[in-house]
């Protein structure tokens, strides 16, 4: 029995800051899916928001679109995100990471040109967690009385 070759209409990948997660969707052909049905080539929606609104900040776009800058795919997908949990900074980290995974899922010889960014490098520093004893924080040492 001949196997039929899968058409893929997307690339999947997911990419984690702190307790932030992204869910990241390159589409290929935006029209295959009924969830996309409005985007188009060059569009970048994150929770259903376009992406420039979610993240106000001038600098935070530029930075979620670096991957696609390095590989000069800035038109070439519609995107999709799901970014869940953790603040606005922790999202803007996940869905690089989560972008520079689904790109190399696209393309290999991708790999080099974001590894060499290092954006396929997971930040893995999380926030400490509180120790008994201590006065409130991680790291904090009681407060000794004067007398």
């Amino acid at each position: 029995m001949v196997k039929k070759a899968k058409t893929v209409t997307y690339y999947e990948a997911i990419g984690r800051r702190k307790s932030a997660v992204a869910l990241v969707r390159l589409y290929i052909s935006p029209k295959a899916s009924k969830t996309t049905s409005s985007m188009n080539k060059g569009d970048f929606l994150i929770n259903s928001i376009p992406a420039k609104e979610y993240f106000q900040f001038e600098p935070y776009v530029q930075l979620f679109q670096l991957p696609l800058h390095v590989v000069d795919a800035l038109e070439r997908f519609a995107i999709s995100v799901i970014a869940t949990g953790g603040g606005k900074r922790g999202q803007l980290d996940a869905v690089r990471l989560g972008l520079a995974r689904a790109l190399e899922q696209a393309d290999e010889n991708n790999r080099k040109k974001l590894k060499a960014e290092g954006l396929l490098t997971r930040d893995s520093r999380v926030r400490e967690r509180r120790k008994a004893g201590t006065g409130g924080r991680a790291r904090r040492k009681k407060q000794s009385p004067k007398r």
